[in-house]
């Protein structure tokens, strides 16, 4: 037996082991404290809301777990039992030649994977956020969605995948470096356009109408110094009652979005406060950050793929007995989850961090008193835990827990 079959299955049984383990956790410690709402929440969330956010943490959770076992379950088939090389031999058979094969077994099998992922996503659009009261999806909206997302794919990655297969074949040993480049300039170009031409084809963006919080954005854009191409309301209602703010694209292709929801439940200085936070993200550095480590992982990945297309034996040890580019390209996109889930609480510590970063320069821009109430109501409106568990908290999560943030801003009020 080829080493990479025992290490692939330790580390997939570990990986399973311990998401159920911390979900458990998770479970555990919202239900100790869903009778209690803490200090800081006990003067603006009820208890019945507290209990809201309570059940349907666990909700979510419970799902997660299920979600667990049959992500571990598929990616067994898809290797070990044959599922990409059933695939593979149904599109050799249409005898295409090798770059179109190669091309139509990589779209096809992200495809078979998005279909096998729709009843999970299904069951907690139209039953958990439904029951919760944050669904406002409509089938028809949901399938809509679905079929968009399924041409982007076809329309965006087909050309990708063929120039990356191509150089694959045709670029030597060093192909990787060349398909990274090629990957780095399309990721680009898509981060560029994603306002303009993406967004829109899911969601309604329209100028912000008011005219005195226009003018309060303006001013702490100016402040600043963030120069975008608007201000826009996104009709995020359609699909969902949780609200948001962020804001996309990069050079002079930068959008600032609100959701609809969001502008209904927070006031004008609670906005700025809010939109000072994404701010910070921007004048931290934080996006350009995380694109570059982004690349760096792709180049590192793409490094490995390099080695495991000049190792067969590693390939037919994980069920690809015909090493071709493109089972290369597929086996290694679908187990990487399971070798970089070590680096999962280390990202989130990362990204906690930033968070942190972005709210100080909020308090430095805005009231962090006004940033305090935000984030309570969203807290309360989006049902977010109050209690989580430590440890999952501290695996799993991009943002600090609800109440040392509010703690962190507190002392940064005090300290005005």
């Amino acid at each position: 037996m080829h080493w990479m079959t025992p290490l692939f299955l330790a580390l997939l049984a570990a990986t399973t082991i311990v998401r159920l383990w911390l979900s458990s956790r998770q479970i555990a410690a919202v239900r100790r404290g869903r009778e209690r709402v803490p200090a800081p929440f006990d003067d603006t969330i009820s208890l019945e809301q507290h209990h809201k956010a309570a059940d349907y943490t666990m909700a979510t959770t419970r799902l997660s777990r299920v979600g667990t076992l049959v992500d571990a379950i598929l990616l067994l088939l898809w290797t070990l039992g044959g599922g990409l090389m059933l695939v593979h031999s149904l599109v050799s058979a249409l005898s295409l030649g090798p770059l179109l094969t190669g091309t139509l077994v990589t779209l096809l099998a992200f495809i078979a994977m998005s279909a096998l992922e729709l009843p999970l996503a299904i069951w907690r659009t139209f039953r958990i956020e439904a029951r919760f009261g944050f669904n406002r999806m409509t089938p028809s909206l949901f399938i809509s969605d679905q079929l968009k997302s399924l041409v982007l794919m076809a329309v965006l990655g087909t050309p990708m995948i063929a120039v990356v297969l191509w150089l694959m074949a045709a670029a030597g040993s060093l192909w990787w470096l060349y398909a990274w480049v090629v990957w780095v300039a399309f990721s680009l170009a898509l981060f560029y356009l994603y306002p303009a031409f993406i967004a829109p084809l899911f969601n309604r963006f329209t100028e912000l109408t008011d005219a005195g919080l226009k003018a309060q954005i303006e001013s702490l854009l100016q402040r600043c110094g963030f120069k975008s191409q608007g201000v826009f309301v996104m009709d995020g209602s359609r699909r969902s009652s949780h609200g948001n703010a962020y804001f996309t694209g990069m050079g002079n292709n930068k959008r600032i979005v609100f959701f609809d929801t969001l502008l209904e439940s927070l006031n004008g200085q609670e906005i700025e406060a809010v939109l000072a936070h994404e701010l910070g993200h921007f004048r931290r550095q934080h996006v350009r950050k995380r694109l570059m480590k982004s690349f760096a992982m792709t180049l590192v990945g793409l490094a490995l793929i390099g080695w495991l297309r000049a190792s067969p034996d590693a390939m037919a040890a994980l069920g690809i007995t015909v090493p071709t580019d493109a089972l290369a390209l597929l086996l290694a996109l679908v187990i990487s989850p399971v070798f970089t889930f070590p680096m999962t609480p280390i990202t989130a510590a990362l990204s906690r961090r930033d968070e942190f970063e972005a709210d100080e320069y909020a308090a430095e821009q805005s009231d962090p008193t006004a940033l305090i109430e935000a984030l309570v109501k969203l807290y309360r409106d989006n049902s977010n835990t109050l209690t989580p568990d430590e440890t999952h908290s501290r695996f799993y999560d991009s943002h600090p827990p609800a109440p040392i943030r509010i703690a962190r801003l507190s002392q940064l009020a005090n300290s005005r």
